[in-house]
């Protein structure tokens, strides 16, 4: 039933009326009377008898026919709900997208009668040792389960769609799961190209509900066999699943923000476990996560051998490095040091593109005053001031205040300066500096789907690099500082991840591709990127966890709420033996919300092995609150991305 109160996560026997005997089958939704409302539901089983000892009511109605909920999706939900100390009705929400009548209405089409596709050629993964056994297993139906690699400037599109349709060549469906559209667009294209129409579809929440619930019922119904999408993919009803897939699992874009906080990577995972199916998480960089399933030998990674990655990758040049300093002893301070500005202009003389990568969007996203370096804040309500655009007054970021009059309090200055400089400003200077060149840039405002051959400069935030036909001539990445500098665990690994998406991009050092990063080369993320070794960062990322005992090497919870509520929760919970705690700490106010209350953060550190005690601790403990209508709420985030 669709009722989120923690003590009521679990099923309820109903009787069925006559005349919906033939309609209320397993996985159709129906409509309920439970405390004296009509709530939602879905008929999980079937069964002569109930061993429920007190008097059962009748189901309301049958709300359609439809099977929405198939049995392996309904146990997938159980499982993840387990893991993250949800409820099944929380993950119910996430996994089957709302009904519209309109697309039920439309004939099922019978399942597709074509026959299976060739298997991939023996070469489609050429440079990568163990791919075509891989490839291989896959459509011989068994479940081998990798980590993949991929080179630099390699159609990661097609690799996926070679594994997808070797897992339909063997008769099995197969579901990939991408970060964005943009990712999506190009998986979708490479499907289409080696299937053709009509034989797999594409599911994002950015769809809108009407047509992301019919191109479900389309996998519901079994008449496609491959589905590939966002995060709103990852519980598709896909029959028979034979592979199991996702692109970039670093990605923030993963984790979804709603209750219980699933994971794509750990979800896929988990329904890979549970149907038997083949797995691959693909990408670029590794994450710490990805490593740990090669560590134990849980899945086998799949490579490029050296030859092959000499020859697609550019070269990398590291501004801190001993040659680079003498031979420009600026280059330490300089924003665009001697080195970028020599290959940026040897780029364009080719007539080749120039992609900038700047971490931080706007013009001027941080100003400080000019006298004594005190950051600029806002006169109403302290908050912190930017500069939208050229020769603009400063506002503020929180309440929209504009500081036309700004006077410092600490020195009782009027003039700013910045502090950081954004995408659009950094846009500014590049133009001026390289006249008679076409600046544009790629960011939250717009993102530019791909770059012509020749010469130009584009200035993107990470995430939002296009490709350029032919590739870049030259990739500069600037303000290292800003993604290295971040309070965050994962500081390190995702600044390599968000460095090797631009660097990709860039054309083979053969043809004159370079990649200056504007950092200390004595940095190891710095290193891993000179040499393209995504898996040595890793495995040495996941050695400093297990030293530290920070995750993946460890399970973590977080709770979050106000102090009285977290220590109800701990008093309720029968939490396992060697639980380490974590704080608490105080959790900043909303910006839009002074007054609230105070809340902190506090965070159990488990072993591994004793995850799945902790989570099920925290979902009885919140289980007993909810039944005693405790107020107070309290957020449980297993595994968090963030542990701030």
């Amino acid at each position: 039933m669709d009722v989120g109160l923690a003590h009521l996560d679990r099923t309820f026997d109903y009787l069925v009326p006559a005349e919906a005997a033939d309609t209320a089958q397993p996985g159709v939704r129906v409509r309920v009377r439970f405390g004296g409302q009509l709530v939602d539901g879905f008929v999980l089983s079937r069964a002569a008898e109930s061993d429920f000892g007190g008097k059962l009511g009748f189901l309301d109605r049958v709300v359609s026919p439809e099977v929405v909920l198939t049995p392996e999706v309904a146990a997938l939900a159980r499982a993840v709900a387990d893991r993250y100390a949800g409820s099944l009705a929380d993950v119910l929400r996430l996994a089957v997208p709302p009904r519209h009548a309109r697309a039920e209405k439309v004939t099922a089409e019978p399942p597709p009668t074509e026959e299976p596709p060739a298997p991939p050629a023996e070469d489609a993964w050429q440079g990568y040792p163990a791919g075509p056994a891989y490839l291989r297993a896959v459509a011989d139906g068994r479940a081998p389960r990798a980590v993949f690699t991929a080179l630099p400037g390699e159609d990661w599109g097609a690799r996926l769609a070679d594994a997808l349709v070797a897992a339909l060549a063997g008769g099995r469906g197969g579901l990939a799961v991408v970060p964005d559209a943009r990712d999506l667009d190009r998986l979708d294209a490479a499907l289409t190209e080696r299937l053709g129409t009509g034989r797999h579809v594409a599911i994002a929440a950015s769809l809108g509900p009407s047509e992301r619930y019919s191109r479900f019922l389309r996998a519901a119904r079994g008449q496609v066999r491959l589905v590939v999408g966002t995060r709103a993919a990852m519980f598709a009803p896909v029959p028979d699943l034979g592979l199991l897939a996702i692109w970039d699992d670093g990605d923030d874009l993963h984790a979804d923000e709603h209750a219980p906080y699933p994971h794509a990577r750990e979800v896929l995972l988990t329904r890979a476990q549970l149907t038997d199916a083949a797995m691959l998480v693909a990408g670029y960089a590794r994450s710490t996560e990805a490593q740990l399933l090669v560590a134990t030998g849980w899945a086998k990674e799949i490579t490029a051998d050296r030859p092959a990655l000499r020859a697609a990758a550019p070269r990398v040049v590291p501004t801190g490095d001993e040659f680079q300093l003498a031979r420009d002893p600026g280059a330490a301070a300089a924003r665009l040091p001697s080195v970028a500005w020599e290959a940026a202009q040897s780029a364009l003389r080719a007539d080749s593109p120039v992609l900038v990568q700047v971490p931080r969007r706007g013009y001027l996203p941080v100003v400080v005053c000019q006298r004594c370096r005190a950051r600029g804040r806002c006169p109403e309500c302290g908050g912190p001031l930017a500069v939208p655009d050229s020769g603009g007054f400063p506002v503020c970021r929180w309440c929209g205040h504009t500081a036309g009059g700004y006077r410092c309090p600490e020195c009782g200055g009027r003039a700013l300066r910045a502090a950081v400089v954004g995408a659009r400003r950094t846009a500014e200077e590049l133009g001026r500096a390289f006249r008679g060149v076409p600046v544009r840039t790629s960011g939250r405002d717009g993102v530019l789907g791909r770059v012509p051959d020749g010469a130009g400069l584009v200035v993107s935030t990470p995430g939002a690099e296009p490709p350029a036909d032919g590739g870049y001539g030259a990739v500069l990445l600037l303000d290292a500082w800003a993604l290295l500098t971040r309070a965050d665990l994962r500081a390190a690994e995702e600044t390599l991840r968000r460095w090797l998406a631009a660097a990709v991009l860039a054309r083979p050092a053969a043809a004159g591709g370079r990649v200056v990063a504007v950092a200390d080369a004595s940095l190891p993320v710095v290193q891993a990127l000179v040499r393209f070794d995504a898996a040595g960062f890793a495995e040495r990322e996941l050695a400093d966890r297990r030293e530290l005992g920070f995750p993946p090497a460890v399970r973590m919870a977080s709770l979050t709420g106000s102090p009285t509520a977290i220590a109800a929760v701990l008093a309720a919970a029968d939490l396992p033996d060697g639980v380490d705690e974590l704080g608490p700490v105080p959790v900043p106010k909303p910006r839009n919300r002074p007054d609230a209350p105070d809340t902190e953060r506090l965070l159990l550190r488990v072993p591994r092995g004793k995850g799945p005690a902790l989570a099920t601790a925290l979902r009885a403990a919140t289980g007993a609150r909810s039944a005693r209508k405790d107020p107070q709420p309290v957020r449980v985030q297993i595994d968090p991305l963030d542990l701030l």
